[in-house]
This record gives structure tokens, sequence and C-alpha cells, in this order.
């Protein structure tokens, strides 16, 4: 009897475990849709900044562990006004995917390699991505930005909350964590669509946060 008890513990426990590891990433839905392709324009009261510095903080997570990583922001603009931004174009370098979860020499160069080729972004063809605002209500702490966001050559339009900041000549946009469903923009591989066995599947939604600095024109 206390045998059978152990060994339903231990099922329990490994079932547990099992189901923490299959946990998506946190963050707000980035409410995905198709792409409004009617780029947003600036208020003749706007000014205008150029976007000087960001990233794109990134996590995966799959059935047994997850990894996370950065995408470099490769310049743009925006135009706000009151701490509210009316128009915009980011500028993400999809070359520059680092791993920053692993060590060089650990893992690190494989798996950063993996995510350029054409399993995943295939940076070679498709070096940069965009996000083209089209919309956007509140400002300050209290802002949602709505814009098309194109990988890969396709474009779905995506509202993400955001915190703008504004002092003198300088501005920053700061998102929490939001998701993506990376299917919506045909990156598959591991994915449960295509058949990847259970064990061995990478969730399609991809947690991330947005964090840029502009500099007035």
């Amino acid at each position: 009897m206390k045998l059978l008890f152990k060994f339903s513990c231990l099922l329990l426990i490994l079932g547990l475990s099992f189901t923490a590891c299959k946990k998506a990433p946190k963050g707000v839905d980035a409410n995905t849709t198709e792409a409004t392709a009617t780029p947003a324009t600036a208020n003749a009261s706007d000014k205008m900044f150029n976007i000087t510095d960001g990233q794109l903080q990134w996590t995966g997570t799959k059935v047994g562990g997850q990894h996370s990583g950065t995408v470099k922001i490769s310049g743009g603009e925006i135009a706000a006004s009151n701490g509210q931004v009316s128009a915009g174009t980011v500028n993400i370098d999809m070359t520059s995917i680092t791993v920053t979860d692993l060590k060089a020499g650990d893992g690190k160069e494989k798996l950063e390699g993996h995510l350029k080729n054409e399993d995943f972004f295939n940076t070679d063809a498709h070096k940069m991505a965009t996000f083209k605002v089209t919309s956007a209500s509140g400002s300050g702490t209290d802002s949602k930005i709505t814009g098309d966001l194109t990988i890969k050559g396709i474009t779905k339009s995506i509202t993400i909350p955001a915190k703008i900041a504004m002092a003198g000549d300088k501005i920053s946009v700061v998102s929490p964590s939001f998701k993506i469903n990376r299917t919506d923009w045909d990156v598959k591989y591991g994915s449960g669509l295509i058949g990847t066995a259970k064990d061995k599947i990478i969730h399609d939604e991809i947690g991330l946060v947005l964090s840029l600095t502009g500099q007035a024109k």
C-alpha cells in the first residue's frame, strides 16, 4: 500500500512538472488581425523624433524549457506630442537576433544560427522587420499602439500596451510583455500545427518586450 502511495505521488509530481514545462510565455495578447495597410500620419503639432536606440527582448518556450534573447531596433521615427504617439515606423534588424541565456560554446551560436535560417526567420532573405503605427489611444503610462508588423514579408496588425515618456528633446517607449503567435508570420518550425511530437513542441507564442529611445529632429 505504501509503495502504491509513493508511486502515485511520483506520478503526480511528474505530471505537475510536465504541465509546468508546457506553459507559453507570459504577457498581454497582442490581438493580431489582418493588416490595416494605412500608416497613420503625424499631426501638425507633433514633434518628430529619430529612433536612436532600442531592442526587442524575446522569450520562447518549449516542452522542457525556454530560451531568451534580444533583437536590435535599427532606426525609424516617431511622431508624438503630450505623451501620445500618433505615427511612426520602427525598423527591426532581424540579423541581430541573439540568445542571452546561453554562453558562447554552450549552444549559443548554434541556436542563433538556427533562428536565423529558413526554419525560423530566414534573415538572409528578410533582414529587416518593421512596425508601422496605424492608430494609437491613451497617453503616458496608459497608452495603446496599433500597427502593422511585417516579418518575413508577411504583415499583420497588432496592438500593444506602452508607456510613453517625453522630456525636452527625448522620448522613450517601453512596453510590458506582450505575445504574438509566430505562425501568423509563417514561422512554424516545431509547432504542433505541423505535427511535431508532443515532447518536442516549441510553443507558437513568443513573449516580447519593446524598449526604445528617440531624439527630436
